[in-house]
């Protein structure tokens, strides 16, 4: 079964920069990542903060998924979410204390107003990030050095749990541009909905991989929402990582061709061709990268709810800049009529 973590704190605290230090000028052994792994606090809990002033949630509930790649761009962030108009939102690559994003907790400085969140630790990052980011924010140092996964809600979090997709130090041991302590991961909440408790996940798939590794890495979220939910109601999205179809013409029948992930989440029941358009969601950042023609990355799927409207949103800001690498994918659920 995958590890879940379901101690909540109120905040994820930040890891010590001497530790950051000692992870980084150390072999990058699979032992050193354990050893270190085990002294974080912050890869052992989920920060909940519940909303400001929450209603009771009723249905049909607006969901959203959306990379955000930092978000470091926090008004314009929050003005898309907004626009998404989503009671839920699943959100992945998010900082808190990293220098490429403002040394801020972004979801805090980009969230709709009142919204709460669960979110938990998928790297502890050693340096600045990639090449790119390296270059940008050389000689800036970050003040805790966390990027994870998290869930949004303007309706109280029930439970929580992280859900690991690997057994981490990938990042760590590989020849990845980026050093990091952790692994991929998809955090879980359960949320009461008009009487019925729905668990949603926000899942982030390894970039560094293959059809079958993102298949394993889709059962490993599976099991976890079997033991979390049993057979109950279900809602989960994020970036699947999805790369093995043509680039440009987003084909539901191919995507299931060449994805076996999507048969997986086929046979737990649920449903994803409703709830997703054939846009590509991979964008081109200001500096045209990466360049078109992009994929469809970002998915939603529901099981034990009726999806519609679904819409992919482009992640600009008022002037049509970029804010993200991702476009931002929504879609409404209501339940499966008898």
């Amino acid at each position: 079964m995958p590890v879940l973590i379901r101690e909540t704190v109120p905040a994820l605290p930040p890891v010590p920069q001497s530790l950051r230090e000692r992870a980084k000028a150390s072999a990058g052994t699979r032992g050193m990542h354990d050893a270190v792994a085990a002294d974080i606090e912050a890869l052992q809990a989920v920060e909940l903060v519940q909303p400001e002033a929450p209603e009771a949630a009723t249905f049909p509930l607006r969901v959203a998924a959306w990379n955000a790649e930092r978000l470091k761009f926090h008004a314009p962030s929050r003005a898309l979410l907004e626009r998404a108009a989503a009671d839920v939102m699943l959100l992945t690559e998010i900082d808190i204390g990293m220098a490429r994003s403002g040394n801020v907790h972004t979801l805090a400085k980009s969230l709709p107003a009142g919204s709460g969140w669960a979110i938990a630790t998928e790297f502890v990052e050693l340096g600045l990030g990639d090449d790119r980011e390296k270059a940008l924010h050389a000689g800036q140092r970050n003040t805790a050095g966390i990027h994870g996964n998290a869930i949004a809600s303007r309706w109280p979090i029930a439970e929580v749990a992280a859900i690991g997709l690997d057994d981490g130090a990938l990042w760590f041991t590989g020849a990845q541009e980026e050093r990091r302590i952790g692994g991929r991961m998809a955090m879980a909440a359960a949320i009461d909905v008009a009487g019925t408790r729905i668990w949603f996940a926000s899942i982030h798939l390894e970039s560094e991989s293959s059809p079958a590794l993102r298949e394993v890495q889709m059962l490993r979220v599976l099991a976890a929402l079997d033991e979390l939910a049993g057979d109950g109601p279900a809602i989960i999205g994020g970036d699947l990582n999805t790369k093995s179809h043509t680039a440009g013409a987003v084909s539901f029948d191919e995507v299931a061709r060449t994805e076996p992930l999507f048969a997986r989440i086929e046979a737990a029941g649920f449903s994803w061709r409703e709830a997703n358009t054939e846009a590509p969601t991979q964008r081109a950042r200001p500096d045209g990268h990466p360049a078109p023609p992009h994929r469809r990355l970002d998915w939603l799927a529901g099981r034990g709810v009726s999806a519609s409207a679904p819409a992919t949103l482009a992640a600009t800001d008022a002037d049509g800049v970029a804010i993200s690498d991702h476009e931002l994918v929504a879609a409404t659920f209501a339940p499966v009529e008898a």
